[in-house]
């Protein structure tokens, strides 16, 4: 999936908020990845993806599991 950017964008976790999805994109970014959220609903407090680019997938999502996310 393009997203923008010339990559190609993973979704390596779905969060129930926006707040939530926020927080794991500022710590992805913090530890240097690319991250975007997309909502999967028109509703304010619906379903969030977060995306990261399909060749950082992999070690975005041990970061995730490394910080107890998943």
């Amino acid at each position: 999936m393009s997203l923008g950017g010339g990559f190609m964008w993973t979704v390596i976790y779905v969060a129930s908020d926006e707040n939530a999805a926020n927080k794991i994109k500022d710590k992805l970014t913090q530890e240097g990845f690319l991250v975007k959220i997309r909502p999967l609903s028109k509703k304010k407090n619906g379903i969030y993806e977060v995306l990261v680019p399909e060749a950082e997938a992999e070690d975005a999502h041990n970061m995730l599991i490394t910080y107890n996310y998943c």
